[in-house]
């Protein structure tokens, strides 16, 4: 899968399975200026005008090892200094080591793999973007899904009043 074919995988998995919450999807948006002064250029943006948002995505997709490996720190960083809501999300096996746990340990950064015969269902390989989204666009439920709201247990009897050795005398 080259990099092209999975940030539409991507895009194809939110407008199935996000759309019917009222974001638009666009896809290579010019942004302002990156972090070294150039023209900046996202994969995806993500508008809400319910939830008057919108949050930038930047896809990586590596499959084996090569140069992606050193374009993912300024990314991170190109990412953090974005003056809105984005993450990086990312795919592949060619990812080394340093760079993988890099992006694990990153607060801005989804591991996202939807199944490519069923892009719109939500799996443990697509929660991590599914929950930056739902803090970003306060999508609660979705982050709450399969849970029950906490009810108060009921109240003990109040035990009865200690008496002392000295009070029985």
């Amino acid at each position: 899968m080259t990099g092209h074919e999975y940030a539409n995988l991507i895009a194809d998995y939110l407008h199935f399975n996000f759309s019917d919450r009222g974001i638009q999807i666009y896809r290579e948006v010019s942004i302002g200026k990156s972090i070294i002064g150039k023209n900046r250029r996202v994969d995806m943006l993500l508008t809400s005008d319910q939830a008057e948002k919108a949050f930038a995505i930047e896809c990586k997709f590596q499959d084996s090892s090569g140069t992606a490996d050193e374009k993912i720190p300024y990314a991170v960083q190109n990412m953090k200094a974005l003056p809105m809501g984005g993450c990086i999300v990312y795919a592949g096996a060619g990812f080394s080591v340093g760079v993988l746990h890099m992006l694990q340990a990153s607060e801005i950064a989804a591991y996202c793999l939807p199944d490519v015969l069923d892009a719109g269902r939500s799996t443990k390989d697509t929660k991590e973007l599914d929950h930056l989204l739902a803090m970003h666009f306060h999508w609660w439920d979705i982050l709450v899904a399969g849970k029950k709201p906490w009810t108060a247990r009921e109240r003990p009897p109040k035990p009865l009043p200690e008496t002392s050795q000295t009070e029985l005398l």
